[in-house]
């Protein structure tokens, strides 16, 4: 028996165990939580915060469903799994807010928004509330986890010379977006997908996208990494 279109299968052969993801989800809240206290990640949100993150979340929607989709119809299907505009959009526009809010829950929150307005505007709302959870709690959580391991720090931003900028901005951009290539096919494709639907853990696939995905990701969270604190800087100013 289902609920709103979640099966809830979790004797899918090569799926995950469940004790595994709630282990992983409760363990990475709490020690992000303790480092965002301990560095000073943890601050109350202004309005203006909550401004970016809205417009971020927004844009974002308007990005990966349309404009992103749009442009990933120029790509030959064979490279669909290396070049995805949509993704690789979202990632700049999350990216962008993080740096300009530079608190933890930054990330959970813009990504949170992000899944209910794309439920809105283009998937609805069949499989929730797992999808926000896995939204949030993945690709949300690696950006909060950064903030608070830096203590706010986010990017390069604060840093006395606009050359660390530059190279911090790099190499932090680098190491999410390698985070960012894992959620969809480990946590995704390997627990939610067959929990939502009793779909098929093939790992050798599993596997095959992670190697797809870490390039366009690494690379892109590089360049994210440099823009989001050039602008950043700009507004601060």
């Amino acid at each position: 028996m289902g609920f709103n279109g979640i099966d809830g299968d979790v004797n899918v052969p090569g799926m995950i165990p469940w004790e595994v993801i709630v282990a992983y989800f409760v363990v990475a809240i709490a020690v992000a939580v303790v480092i965002g206290k301990k560095t000073g990640g943890l601050k109350a949100f202004t309005t203006l915060d909550l401004v970016y993150i809205g417009i971020g979340a927004a844009f974002s929607v308007v990005w990966e469903f349309y404009i992103g989709g749009f442009l990933n119809k120029f790509v030959p299907s064979g490279l669909t799994l290396f070049i995805n505009f949509g993704f690789l959009g979202r990632l700049l526009i999350v990216f962008i807010v993080a740096a300009l809010v530079r608190k933890f829950g930054t990330g959970m929150i813009t990504l949170a928004a992000f899944d209910i307005l794309g439920d809105l505007f283009h998937y609805g709302f069949g499989g929730e509330p797992i999808f926000l959870i896995y939204e949030a709690l993945t690709y949300g959580l690696f950006i909060d986890i950064a903030i608070a391991l830096l203590g706010g720090k986010f990017l390069g931003v604060g840093s006395k010379t606009q050359t660390v900028a530059l190279v911090l901005g790099i190499v932090e951009g680098a190491i999410i977006g390698l985070l960012w290539a894992i959620p969809d096919p480990i946590f995704y494709d390997a627990f939610f997908r067959p929990f939502l639907y009793g779909a098929v853990v093939s790992w050798a696939k599993v596997i095959f996208t992670i190697e797809a995905f870490i390039p366009g990701d690494v690379i892109m969270g590089a360049i994210a990494g440099i823009i989001a604190n050039r602008i950043q800087r700009a507004v601060a100013v």
